[in-house]
């Protein structure tokens, strides 16, 4: 892997998982500014955004560099920079376009969603949050496009530093407006959440700030290129510019839209099958625990373990490219098993200490506590989707990603409602999970009978993996429970101390069966065998 691709790689996952990070500690002060009932407000706006911010992340950058770099592969910059010109008039059209069609469908999405008059919100309140939050799709479709044009020349640092930015000031605009409007202004606290997710709007404007700054400081370079570029433009035409654009932008777009999409099925049909069987008092809270509150804990997993396999893609396409079967099979075998390396313990730290966590973050709730235990180990399925698909889109079988989440998603439209007239919050997470678990079941089918893949060695593995993480589960367990013996976490300050001293216990039993059986060195490389070899393992 070239030294290029590794610091491109490390950019944007240090990028993302920051953003990431703050995404989830700015909710600790929100939810202390306008309580737990009107947290739930947030999430009706928050979705429908995040189904938009997704689009504009994982779609048109991926698609436009890859557009991008193919044609300056060719020594041919023009036809890049003919795309980025008709491409911010194409987006701005398209933003506004966008923004008015969520403007003016918030009506009919919050009908979905209110299903009794015993809901703690209203009709008219959910309208208003989403017409809100959709003044940040002005902005966002042009970020997207700069992002892809400036990709496409390996240019990584301005998309992590401005989906950074992004998200401070969205972050430092939602608390602070809050604050005001709550404890200066004295409104009620669903004003302050219409102004909260206003701060998307904000933050956009913030992060296209950010990559005005960048264009700037690289268009002398972009310039110097296309003046001494040996290969002539291309005569592409619009028509076939933007054809060949879009055949690129869905696999990407869905991929990284699939898991607000299943967020979203959640909150057009929970409440109304909550109401059926007699809870339509609960029902908004409970929503906002699963989609929100609990959510975010558990995307905490994914980021961490497809940010170090993601790196691991780019090889694979080569190895494939060029037909080389060993390597193929010795990159699948890595990807797989650092993935459930890293995203098992995780998950079940989440699981052993859901009630430490959610205290610590929120409050005591025996409620959210018991969604976060039962949700986490599906981050083990979101992992796996974004993994498989990703190794789709290198292989070039893009029309399988789309089908099979599709049919993952319809799946779990079914299955929903029944599934919740039964389980409640948890017939909504089994759904979710039976769903996820037929794409990325397909999405393997599909990997191993076109790369030709069969691999004994993972199986094994993943065993042995298995093995370790349930002697660090007892140990986890058996810990929390001497301290619960003396007492029982009831306060944040000694609920972090019970997570910090369970997550050092199960760091030191993994990480040492890990080195003593040599699983760490075989996933990780001939750097920490060398390292471990001083140490004696």
């Amino acid at each position: 892997m070239s030294s290029k691709l590794v610091k491109g790689t490390a950019i944007l996952t240090i990028g993302l998982f920051l953003s990431k990070a703050l995404g989830l500690l700015y909710l600790i002060p929100l939810y202390a500014i306008v309580g737990k009932e009107s947290v739930g407000l947030y999430q009706y706006g928050y979705i429908p955004y995040n189904i938009a911010l997704s689009i504009a992340i994982s779609g048109a950058p991926l698609a436009v560099s890859r557009f991008v770099a193919r044609y300056n592969a060719l020594g041919d910059y023009a036809t890049g920079r003919k795309l980025m010109k008709s491409g911010m008039l194409v987006m701005a059209l398209s933003g506004v376009l966008s923004f008015l069609a969520l403007y003016f469908l918030a009506g009919p999405i919050a009908h979905l969603v209110i299903a009794d008059e015993e809901q703690i919100f209203t009709v008219d309140q959910i309208t208003s949050v989403i017409r809100w939050v959709s003044f940040a799709l002005l902005v966002v479709p042009l970020m997207s496009i700069v992002r892809g044009f400036l990709q496409g020349y390996q240019k990584m640092e301005p998309t992590a530093v401005s989906q950074l930015i992004e998200q401070i000031v969205r972050i430092i605009a939602v608390l602070a407006g809050a604050f005001i409007v709550v404890n200066l202004m004295h409104e009620t606290p669903e004003k302050a959440i219409n102004f909260a997710v206003f701060a998307a709007f904000i933050g956009a404007i913030a992060g296209l700030i950010v990559l005005y700054w960048y264009w700037k400081k690289y268009k002398p370079e972009f310039d110097h290129l296309l003046a001494t570029s040996k290969m002539p433009a291309s005569d592409v035409s619009f028509r076939s510019m933007y054809k060949e654009l879009f055949s690129y932008i869905l696999p990407f777009v869905l991929v990284g839209v699939i898991n607000p999409l299943y967020q979203f099925v959640d909150m057009i049909t929970f409440n109304d099958a909550m109401k059926s069987i007699g809870l339509a008092k609960v029902t908004d809270t409970y929503l906002a625990m699963l989609n929100l509150l609990t959510h975010k804990f558990v995307m905490i997993p994914v980021m961490v373990a497809t940010g170090f396999s993601m790196a691991l893609i780019p090889v694979l396409t080569t190895y494939y490219t060029k037909n080389d079967q060993r390597g193929i099979t010795q990159s699948l075998n890595q990807t797989y098993q650092i993935m459930m390396y890293l995203t098992t313990p995780l998950v079940i730290g989440l699981i052993v200490l859901s009630n430490e966590f959610y205290q610590l973050l929120y409050e005591k709730d025996a409620m959210g506590a018991e969604i976060l235990a039962n949700y986490a180990p599906v981050a083990i399925l979101f992992g796996l989707f974004t993994v498989t698909a990703s190794i789709l889109q290198g292989i070039d079988h893009h029309k399988w990603i789309i089908f099979n989440a599709l049919l993952g998603l319809l799946i779990k439209l079914s299955i929903n409602i029944p599934l919740i007239k039964l389980f409640e919050t948890n017939g909504a997470i089994l759904a979710t999970a039976i769903g996820y678990a037929i794409a990325v079941g397909l999405n393997i089918t599909v990997i191993s009978r076109v790369l030709h893949y069969r691999s004994k060695i993972v199986v094994r593995r993943l065993i042995l993996i298995g093995i370790l993480n349930i002697v660090m589960y007892f140990a986890v367990v058996g810990v929390l429970n001497v301290l619960n013996a003396f007492q029982v976490a009831d306060g944040k300050m000694q609920s972090l101390l019970y997570i910090l001293i369970c997550a050092f216990v199960g760091a030191v039993v993994y990480g040492y069966l890990s080195l003593k059986t040599g699983l760490a060195q075989k996933l990780f490389g001939e750097r920490l065998t060398r390292f471990t070899d001083k140490l004696g393992f």
